[in-house]
Parts: structure tokens; sequence; C-alpha cells
């Protein structure tokens, strides 16, 4: 069986991607961590790659496990380098999970991009609509009746949650599906006065983040008839759509500028993936099978 090493840059939503791909093509795999020595050890790797040169120095020493591996998969700006450093070594093909904007794309085997980051026509490219994600329910949440999740982030470097907003979308869901049970998580970006609000409504189930880290998002998939994810994570919107039968409804954040992220969600809701919200609710499942994109793979 082919062996695939992982390359890890900390951030669980790059390196469920790297998972995600290993479970699809069924091979085995390893994880290492990619370490920069230095702060400005990224500047140097786009230097490094754009003249050729594939060296290690500017990261702290990679342990393998094995000495053979048939791929060297990585996900994220951190590893992209690192990904073409291992895989000459290792005489292994190099796969990235997201476009590597400021790397050269020739020297990489194969390229997953997605289509919000609008990437070019070129051999190695493959363009896919969302994030890889493999889904497997935990038995965390078992819904007793019909039943709706919520998934809340928090902010990040393109969109505010607002409390208030946010406010009324649940009162609006709440409205919606009234007698229906309610399954709410929150996640490790989500502020300490959205998990006061969040509190406030005693929803039947309840995942506090930063009292219980926990993952219930594949139960909600898999037993809830809708559930309903704000808009600042691809990640978890990636899940939504690549699993289970739930219709998706993604609830959005406030924002100064177009962004990628919005351009990913009306991308999706185009095509039938899901719903964004805007006080009505429409029934949208349709689901992606990442599948289809490793057909004809030679790896």
């Amino acid at each position: 069986m082919k062996q695939i090493l992982i390359l890890n840059d900390g951030r669980m939503g790059h390196l469920n991607q790297s998972i995600a791909f290993a479970n699809y093509m069924g091979y085995v795999y390893d994880i290492v961590e990619v370490l920069p020595k230095y702060r400005w050890s990224k500047i140097l790797t786009y230097l490094f790659d754009k003249i050729g040169i594939k060296t290690d120095i500017l990261f702290h020493p990679v342990v393998l496990d094995k000495q053979s591996y048939s791929l060297v998969v990585g996900t994220g700006s951190w590893t992209y380098y690192m990904v073409k450093v291992l895989s000459k070594k290792l005489q292994a093909k190099s796969i990235v999970m997201m476009l590597p904007k400021g790397y050269r794309y020739k020297g990489f085997d194969i390229i997953f991009a997605q289509q919000h980051d609008i990437p070019p026509s070129y051999h190695n490219i493959i363009e896919i609509p969302a994030n890889f994600a493999y889904i497997q329910p935990q038995g965390l949440y078992k819904a007793k009746k019909k039943s709706v999740g919520i998934v809340i982030g928090g902010d990040n470097k393109v969109f505010t949650m607002s409390k208030e907003k946010l406010k009324l979308q649940l009162d609006a869901i709440v409205k919606q599906y009234k007698g229906y049970e309610i399954a709410v998580t929150t996640s490790p970006r989500t502020s300490k006065e959205v998990e006061t609000l969040i509190q406030s409504y005693h929803f039947e189930y309840e995942v506090i983040f930063s009292q219980h880290p926990i993952n219930p998002i594949p139960d909600f998939l898999d037993q809830c008839e809708c559930v309903c994810i704000t808009g600042d994570s691809t990640s978890m919107i990636s899940e939504a759509v690549s699993y289970g039968k739930a219709n998706i409804i993604v609830l959005p954040l406030e924002s100064s500028q177009e962004n990628k992220f919005e351009r990913f969600v009306q991308s999706l809701e185009k095509e039938g993936y899901l719903h964004i919200f805007d006080e009505s609710i429409e029934n949208k499942n349709r689901k992606i099978d990442f599948r289809t994109y490793l057909k004809g793979l030679k790896l």
C-alpha cells in the first residue's frame, strides 16, 4: 500500500484537507510538523523557490518514521516549499491541497485549487468547488426528534460577527423550526460575548467549545434536517456540502469589502449546494463527491 507523508502547519483546517485526500485515496499516512526556524523563513522560501533552491535549512529538522513515501502532501503556505523539498529528497510525488500563491506552480505534481481563488489554467492544477473534506460521525450528538443544527464561528481577518445580527438570525431560525430540536456548537474563534448569547437560548443540545472542546458537526450533518453555519469558515462549509442529506444554510457576516469567502459561498449557492440566509429559508442539499476529482490520477 502506498504511503503518504502529510506536512502539518499547525492549523487543523489545513491538516484536515490533507487527511481527507489520504482517506479518499485509501492510503496510509504519517503526519509531521513543519516548523520555521526564523520569522523571516517564509520570505526566503519564496526567493529560494523562484531561483530553484531546495533546502530545509529554514526549518527545524523533520524526523521521519520511514525513509520511503510515495506522496508528500501539504495544505497551507508554510507547507508548500517543504512539500517540494521533501518530495525531491524522498523521490515522491508532490501534492498541495490549495493554490500555492507566491510559489512557482511548476514543480508540484498536482495542485488542487478552490474556485474562489480564481486559479489559472495550468497542466497540474485541478479546480475544485470547495476544500477537500472527509466526514465521519462520532456519536457525540443523537437527535431525539426532527432537529436543526447551528454552527457558530467567529471573527476572522475579513468578517466581524455582530451579536445583534446573529441574534436576529437565531430568532428567525427558532421561529421557522418551531417544534424541532435545536443543536448548537461554537468554535475556537467564538467570542465570550457570543457564547453568552448562545447560552441564553437554552437550546436542547449545546456545545460551548471553550468549555468543552469537541466537534459534533459531523453528527449534525448526519442527523439534522437542516444545518445553519456562519459564513466565516470555508472548512466548516466545505464539510457541510460534502456529506449527508441536510439542507445547508449559511448565515452571512459583516465585511467591509468583497472577499474570497463571499465568492466561495456565492458560487456554492449558485450550484445548489446551500442557501445564503436572507430572512427566508430555502432547502438546498446538493453534495460534492470529492472522489470524482481523483479519478484518473496516476499517483
